[in-house]
């Protein structure tokens, strides 16, 4: 026994030693963590005369104007510094509500304050070297904005410190797939599959962060003092590209992907697509700097290119990159992987066979191979089609849908020709505006735009379902769904005519019947459980877990 006793105490011991020893750890690291925050101050810059109003702010030849169909038009330029700090000073009212509207959706998901202050002490510990993977000219800028954004939020870091990480946000939300935070498809046509034979690419971006987070799109035309004009499509504050082209007809889109889990903070992939924009102007351009950044996710990288006349997908995860060239003269990107060098990967391959991504890659190459030659019309309606394979109902914001309904945007471009057509809200659902690059960036070296650039006898009218129901339907499903999930939470009932009404907006979706037959097994109501989940498992569902969490709802049940 006195031995037991020992060994007990010597275990108690070097339990606490080995506690003692991480949390000193993870203090250094903590404490250690630096982004590299630039050294620099307004008061070395010319102070610009600032104008704010409804829908045009200015800030000297920096300005921010809101078109009549509700995108809003940052036009910048200058050094890294300057940038950043116009756009601050032009923007304050809006990266307040941007940033607030993202950390309240944060806190849905996360509305532990406790664990909100544990998810800051990870992130610093895991962002510890962001700095040093983000090129300086990119922290200058980001760091200038940031001294416009308020202190409301310094829990979860100072100003710079966030403005930063959130630029690592859509690589955050792909490592939270549960929460089907993104999920994208995009395509490119070129030669005998293209209208006039230019290329042609259009890409859905699904990041989904609530619909107030989409509410305030940006199309920002930046003429930085190095590299090549540019636009993207944004959010305000976002200085990553999402999607874009440059003045060279060069385009980059980013899908995401799954590989190995990250150990550590290395180049964001929005960062690393705004250095391909801002200085490539071919594919193998693209690649060499691909190749020369790390990035802690796994991603592709649609690049089209008007000099080289085709478009390419660049795969890259934490370990390795590859090419992935189409032999035919079109190409189709969703969320994994088809080149040679992850072919035998294994978590590629389990993406394959238990998501959707596979299946948008089909349904896309139908949708394209009924469009015949494609213009920026055909991609418009391929790019909001709601069905699934061989125009199967699925039900409405299913994810094997090309159109889920949670796009934040979606564009298509032509660069050859240098047109980019953005969509408005609704998701894609609302007009695609055009824009005429080439003109624009040409007034960008002499003179300050105040009025919007759009071209509107070149746009895209809206899609025929926002006038026909479906746009209510999505509404009202989402809504009731809401209602449904809270008086699950609170143990309360729901008025049956309402519960009818829910399975007539989307009766052909799967998580529809999942949530009735929750809802009922809530109520103890076994028997209409099981028939909602069973009939679920008669629908087109997305996900091979999802079809298994509802296999093992229906096994609980049966034993009761």
């Amino acid at each position: 026994m006195h031995i037991l006793l020992k060994i007990a105490k010597w275990l108690t011991v070097g339990v606490l030693t080995l506690l003692i020893i991480l949390a000193a750890g993870s203090y250094i690291l903590y404490s250690s963590a630096d982004m590299k925050q630039p050294d620099l101050s307004v008061s070395d810059l010319q102070e610009l005369p600032l104008s704010i109003a409804d829908s045009l702010r200015s800030y000297g030849d920096n300005t921010l104007v809101l078109n009549r169909q509700g995108l809003w038009e940052l036009y910048v330029k200058g050094t890294p510094f300057e940038r950043g700090v116009a756009i601050g000073r032009i923007s304050e009212d809006l990266l307040y509500y941007q940033e607030k509207v993202f950390v309240d959706e944060i806190k849905k998901i996360i509305p532990s304050e406790k664990y909100l202050k544990f998810l800051r002490y990870f992130l610093v510990i895991f962002n510890r070297n962001l700095g040093e993977q983000i090129p300086e000219e990119n922290r200058e800028e980001i760091y200038g904005i940031s001294l416009s954004c308020t202190d409301e939020f310094d829990a979860i870091g100072t100003p710079y410190e966030r403005q930063l990480n959130y630029h690592a946000a859509h690589d955050i939300g792909h490592m939270m797939q549960a929460y089907m935070l993104v999920g994208c498809s995009s395509f490119g046509v070129w030669g005998s599959e293209s209208a006039g034979s230019t290329l042609i690419i259009g890409r859905n971006f699904d990041f989904f962060v609530g619909e107030e987070f989409a509410k305030n799109k940006v199309v920002a035309f930046y003429n930085p003092d190095k590299g090549y004009k540019f636009a993207s499509v944004c959010w305000i504050g976002m200085t990553g590209v999402l999607s874009g082209m440059n003045e060279a007809g060069l385009t980059v889109t980013i899908n995401a992907s799954q590989a190995s889990i990250p150990t550590g903070s290395a180049t964001p992939v929005s960062i690393l697509a705004r250095i391909i924009l801002q200085y490539a102007s071919t594919i193998d351009e693209a690649y060499k700097i691909a190749e020369a950044h790390e990035t802690f996710v796994a991603e592709s990288l649609l690049i089209g290119s008007a000099k080289d006349g085709k478009a390419v997908i660049i795969e890259k995860s934490p370990d390795e990159i590859g090419m992935y060239q189409s032999s035919s003269e079109r190409i189709v990107c969703t969320n994994h992987y088809q080149s040679d060098v992850f072919e035998n990967d294994s978590k590629n391959m389990d993406n394959i066979r238990t998501t959707d991504s596979d299946y948008r890659l089909h349904r896309m190459n139908e949708l394209l191979d009924r469009a015949g030659k494609v213009d920026h019309q055909k991609a418009a309606g391929i790019l909001r089609d709601t069905l699934g394979l061989q125009d199967k109902l699925i039900g409405l914001t299913n994810e094997k849908s090309i159109n889920q309904f949670i796009a934040h945007h979606s564009v298509i471009f032509k660069p050859q020709e240098l047109k980019m057509w953005v969509t408005t809200s609704p998701w894609q659902m609302g007009e695609f505006v055009m824009y005429d690059l080439a003109e624009i960036f040409g007034k960008m070296d002499s003179t300050k735009i105040t009025v919007s650039s759009v071209d509107a006898a070149l746009s895209i009218e809206s899609d025929a379902g926002l006038f026909s129901g479906t746009y209510a339907n999505v509404l009202d499903y989402r809504r009731i769904k809401d209602e449904i999930g809270s008086a699950m939470r609170k143990g309360e009932t729901v008025d049956p005519q309402v519960l009818e009404i829910f399975l007539q907006t989307n009766a052909e979706y799967y998580y529809t019947y999942e949530l009735l037959g929750d809802y009922y097994f809530s109520q103890d109501k076994p028997t209409e459980a099981l028939r909602y989940w069973q009939t679920a498992l008669t629908k087109e569902i997305p996900r091979l877990g999802d079809k298994e969490n509802i296999e093992k709802k229906i096994r609980k049940n049966n034993r009761k």
